[in-house]
């Protein structure tokens, strides 16, 4: 049997059915139980020992049960703030009402939340990437965040092939074309596929093709343009202020922004070496929703298995 008992009693349910039983004095009794005496005389008349709810019989408000559907139904229906619903409410339902009493109300009935009884606009929702073979691959740069054994900041450069969302990363001490040169140099070598596209914002550490009022003029001359020539690869920029036409890598930079958030570093050691932990970590153990639950390295072996020419060496 379940026994109801507040949680500041000081008798249980077999000491109140000693005190009705007994024959014993009042002021006996309360000093051999440690109570009042008013807690005495309030067991020794009772055939029940358990405690009654303590829940009001009646609720304390003075708005009718019709006058709170309409305050209700005026919430719902015009999303009035509480006090503009209080001054309302005090014009034309009921002068005498509290603003206490009408915000019971509202949570009584479920409306106390006005954000959640406005419509809630959905949100568009991303544009899938065109389909590609793998060797469509998309670079960007993230700043990182000084570590106190460091003076300046450091960047690390992200590239995610488009198919098998796999990625590369390294960190570098600047953001500039000879960093993004050897960048793009390393992915070369450790990519199993054969990179047959690379896709960069219009920053000056990756072209000087981007030319606006004047500010530089294309060389065609510039060394990650020059290796891309070299290797037979495309270099394409997003469009102009169009950060989304790059929105794979953004997302992926999402992703280490939570890391950086997450972590607490203690060297500059330590956050490169948990960004490249994490890399591996994505690559081999993370399924994505994109390539149906599969890791980028499981689509990667599946590609290699049906397309081994777009490959240069076995993932």
């Amino acid at each position: 049997m379940i026994t109801r008992r507040h949680k500041c009693a000081r008798t249980t349910p077999r000491v109140r059915a000693e005190i009705a039983a007994s024959n014993d004095s009042v002021a006996t009794l309360a000093q051999r139980y440690g109570v009042s005496p008013a807690t005495i005389l309030k067991w020794r008349h009772r055939t029940d020992f358990e405690d009654r709810p303590h829940t009001a019989h009646r609720l304390q408000t003075t708005l009718t049960p019709a006058q709170e559907k309409i305050v209700v139904e005026l919430r719902k229906t015009l999303w009035l703030s509480l006090d503009d619903l209080l001054a309302v409410t005090r014009e034309f339902i009921n002068p005498d009402v509290s603003r206490s009493g009408l915000d019971r109300c509202l949570r009584r009935h479920g409306v106390s939340n006005l954000k959640a009884l406005r419509p809630q606009a959905s949100k568009p929702a991303h544009s899938p990437f065109a389909a590609y073979e793998p060797g469509f691959v998309h670079i960007d740069v993230k700043v990182l965040p000084p570590m106190a054994d460091e003076k300046k900041r450091r960047y690390l450069f992200v590239a995610i092939d488009r198919a098998t969302r796999w990625v590369f990363v390294q960190v570098k001490p600047a953001k500039s074309a000879r960093a993004a040169r050897a960048f793009v140099a390393a992915l070369v070598r450790a990519c199993p596929i054969r990179i047959r596209t690379i896709l960069t914002d219009n920053g000056k550490a990756f072209t000087d093709r981007f030319v606006t009022s004047g500010e530089r003029t294309p060389s065609g001359q510039h060394v990650l343009d020059a290796l891309c020539a070299a290797l037979g690869t495309e270099h394409r920029l997003t469009r102009v202020r169009r950060p989304q036409t790059n929105g794979m890598v953004e997302r992926f930079n999402g992703r280490i922004e939570e890391v950086l958030r997450s972590h607490h570093f203690i060297s500059g050691e330590d956050l490169q070496r948990t960004l490249l932990r994490y890399a591996w970590l994505y690559n081999h153990h993370l399924p994505q929703a994109a390539l149906n639950a599969r890791t980028p390295m499981q689509a990667m072996k599946e590609w290699h298995r049906t397309h081994p020419h777009l490959f240069h060496k076995r993932p």
